[in-house]
């Protein structure tokens, strides 16, 4: 494997287009006569479509795939698969069926893409869906992600932008993956920092789902390429702002050191220059956590919303099989500033 990398400039979630221009283009688009039981489309920048089959069932549509971030192509399947599975927990779906995209070089050891597939289809699996095909194409890098439909019930759907002011904010994974992985290409980051950053990345966001899934949740989204801040901000769609508390946020304690170092990713600048005037740092706030919060994650944590009262108890249940989630901040009304993040409570 050393000397067929995987790398590329930007792999993961670092290698989507930028909040800003995608807006620009998805602004033009023809939008056609408003079909009714199309219940979620891309015009609410939300994680993917829901369209309503009957009274009891609506479809769950979503997909994902990107370059590789590490250079095991296995767990590369398996981070790949889990991030595209993602958007349906994020919609409060449950997984049913998956399709394989894959974009691969001809000249490359086909036993890498064996070991992609596998990845992904282990993820499908322990999702409880159906690795039911995909397209292919031959392609002068690798890429590898997955088209997954699942089921919800249109009454219980999770849409990211239902947040209420008063209610707290819940944040299930640790932030810093794509600082620690930009680290990891030039060789600075720790084993144990990618072991870690591996770990989470692989982790379905299943179990958080399941978990929330009895509690008034009103606004939830995964975080992936626009950063946490970045979908923060879809989710509080102009309609409310929010508080967040830095030392409240779950970090990867390596990640601070790297972005003091500038080890740091195109693709979290482009989401800071996107966040600008809405984002509000508390004074004296350091460089770091500031880079942390517009640091693009790949497979990413659910972040959600739920009434205040309930939030602890949540969080308690929550941690029995995610134990990385916090309570990370709070909606408020709507101020000038969309986002305040402050150093502590």
């Amino acid at each position: 494997m050393a000397e067929e990398k995987l790398f590329c400039s930007t792999g993961g979630c670092t290698a989507k287009l930028g909040a800003g221009i995608l807006s620009r283009v998805l602004e033009r688009l023809p939008k056609g006569e408003k079909d009714p039981d199309l219940l979620i489309g891309f015009d609410s920048k939300d994680d993917a479509a829901v369209y309503r089959l009957s009274d009891d069932i609506a479809v769950v549509q979503t997909l994902d795939f990107f370059p590789p971030m590490v250079e095991d192509p296995y767990i590369f399947g398996q981070i790949a698969a889990t991030n595209a599975l993602s958007d349906i927990y994020a919609m409060g779906g449950e997984v049913k069926t998956a399709l394989n995209i894959v974009c691969f070089p001809e000249s490359m050891d086909l036993n890498i893409l064996g070991e992609i597939m596998r990845g992904g289809a282990e993820k499908v699996m322990e999702a409880g869906g159906s690795l039911a095909g995909g397209h292919s194409i031959a392609d002068a890098g690798v890429k590898y992600g997955l088209s997954v439909t699942g089921v919800v019930h249109p009454s219980k759907i999770l849409a990211n932008n239902g947040v209420k002011p008063g209610d707290a904010l819940i944040l299930t994974k640790t932030l810093g993956v794509g600082i620690i992985c930009t680290a990891n290409r030039v060789g600075e980051a720790s084993k144990e920092a990618m072991d870690a950053v591996m770990k989470s990345m692989t982790t379905l966001n299943k179990y958080a789902a399941e978990a929330i899934r009895d509690y008034p949740v009103h606004g939830c989204t995964d975080v992936t390429g626009f950063g946490f801040l970045g979908h923060l901000h879809e989710m509080l769609d102009g309609n409310a702002s929010a508080v967040i508390y830095a030392d409240q946020v779950p970090v990867f304690e390596e990640a601070f050191r790297h972005a003091d170092e500038f080890l740091l990713t195109a693709a979290g600048q482009r989401n800071r220059n996107f966040a600008e005037g809405r984002v509000q740092f508390e004074e004296g706030m350091a460089f770091s956590m500031e880079e942390v919060l517009f640091d693009p994650q790949t497979s990413g944590g659910l972040l959600f919303s739920v009434a205040k009262d309930k939030a602890q108890e949540l969080l308690t249940q929550l941690n029995k099989t995610v134990p990385a989630a916090k309570i990370v901040g709070e909606v408020v009304a709507k101020q000038d500033i969309e986002i305040t993040v402050k150093k502590t409570k």
